[in-house]
């Protein structure tokens, strides 16, 4: 214990600020992280790893089959031309940059949001002729995670609850709060962003793709239908691939390039399900709400796999406060980190604080419509897990 903080989570911290400080070597700056505590936990603690990795392995495959395939499924939504086409169907004015993050909200609900942020990203290059502003590319990525926070295909955090054993059914009241911020946040943005350079029209001369399109609804379907009969969605997701590439080219170069940071991703779930969950907080609508400020300053991965190993929340919030609140800040989410590399000046967090203000104005707003209509309603555990125990033991048996 250091200051009566648990040795793991402080290895965990530093690791999350190298993450921040080093976001160039993220990859080589989480296994090393993971196998740092990995080690300290087998060294210091009476832990064995196999009986842990025995609970934790569909997880973890399943995350790492999601993430690269679904790196496929984007490519083949961008080639079905639909990004391409969609600006000529965008009003004029302010309207159609509200319409624009509409559209990002709306792909983020059965598309991976970080593949919805960066269609919107790549349609705000196009249309704003390269003139976007910090906080209209704060509300792109607050527009994804908002899309992607009631269900279980549109965001990191909602996919890891699914495969974990969460209904999608007890995510989807996220949509109350996730709605009101993103109506709130996107109205602001929207007239903001017309005021720095007004939308211009395009998008002609492009068909659609009906093939392509085919392939990325019988992915989404796969991963529904895998998930059902078998609890293993990314075996549908792989399928649908398979068969996808027998009338359409597949680019499967795409997995090089999504390869590290999906092993990324999977390392900081690993270096969470070694925490010491018992040693958190208990589950209150309190904690849940400082979860989505938490979620902005250290990426809502781990974050979920923590509040999944401890239990007892209202599982609708937590999708709201980790996929929403990792929007306040452009290193809070994943799809944050993929929009900032397409535009470098959204690295700045006084910028993003400064003109993304209304990210954290819905979060905050949206939290207190989704309490008030909804309420709070913490869910039963839907699994029993004790850190390095093996199913069916209990911490005495062990």
């Amino acid at each position: 214990m250091i200051v009566n903080v648990p040795i793991e989570f402080v290895l965990f911290a530093v690791m999350l600020i190298a993450v921040v400080i080093f976001h160039h070597r993220t990859f080589e700056v989480a296994m090393t992280g993971a196998v740092v505590i990995t080690v300290y936990r087998c060294v210091a603690t009476p832990f064995h790893p196999l009986p842990h990795l025995q609970g934790e392995w569909p997880l973890l495959l399943n995350l790492f089959g999601l993430l690269t395939g679904f790196a496929l499924l984007s490519r083949h939504f961008v080639e079905s031309h639909v990004p391409a086409v969609l600006p000529r169907w965008l009003p004029s004015g302010w309207l159609g940059g509200f319409v624009l993050l509409v559209c990002v909200f709306v792909l983020s609900a059965f598309l991976d949001n970080i593949a919805a942020v960066l269609i919107g990203g790549t349609l705000a290059m196009v249309v704003f002729r390269g003139h976007v502003q910090v906080g209209y590319l704060a509300a792109i990525v607050a527009a994804g995670n908002a899309g992607g926070a009631g269900s279980v295909l549109g965001d990191t955090t909602t996919t890891m609850m699914w495969i974990d054993g969460v209904s999608p059914i007890d995510v989807l009241h996220a949509y109350v709060g996730a709605g009101v911020a993103f109506l709130l946040c996107g109205l602001i943005a929207a007239h903001r962003q017309h005021r720095h350079h007004p939308i211009v029209m395009g998008g002609a001369g492009q068909v659609i793709d009906g093939g392509r399109l085919l392939i990325v609804t019988g992915i989404l379907g796969g991963a529904i239908l895998a998930n059902v009969w078998l609890g293993f969605p990314a075996i549908g997701v792989w399928l649908a691939l398979g068969v996808g590439a027998l009338f359409r080219p597949t680019h499967w170069h795409e997995l090089r390039r999504s390869l590290k940071g999906s092993l990324f991703l999977v390392a900081l779930v690993w270096c969470a399900s070694l925490m010491p969950v018992e040693a958190l907080p208990p589950a209150s609508i309190g904690s849940v709400f400082a979860l989505g400020f938490l979620s902005a300053v250290f990426d809502n991965i781990p974050l979920t796999k923590l509040v999944l190993d401890q239990g007892g929340y209202d599982w609708g919030f937590v999708a709201y406060a980790v996929g929403y609140g990792g929007s306040m800040l452009w290193f809070g989410s994943s799809a944050g980190v993929a929009l900032t590399n397409m535009f470098p000046e959204g690295r700045s967090v006084s910028a993003w604080l400064k003109d993304g203000w209304h990210v954290a104005a819905g979060y905050v707003v949206g939290f207190a419509v989704m309490l008030v209509l909804m309420g709070w309603h913490p869910h039963a555990a839907h699994k029993d897990r004790v850190l390095g125990v093996p199913s069916g033991q209990t911490s005495s048996d062990y």
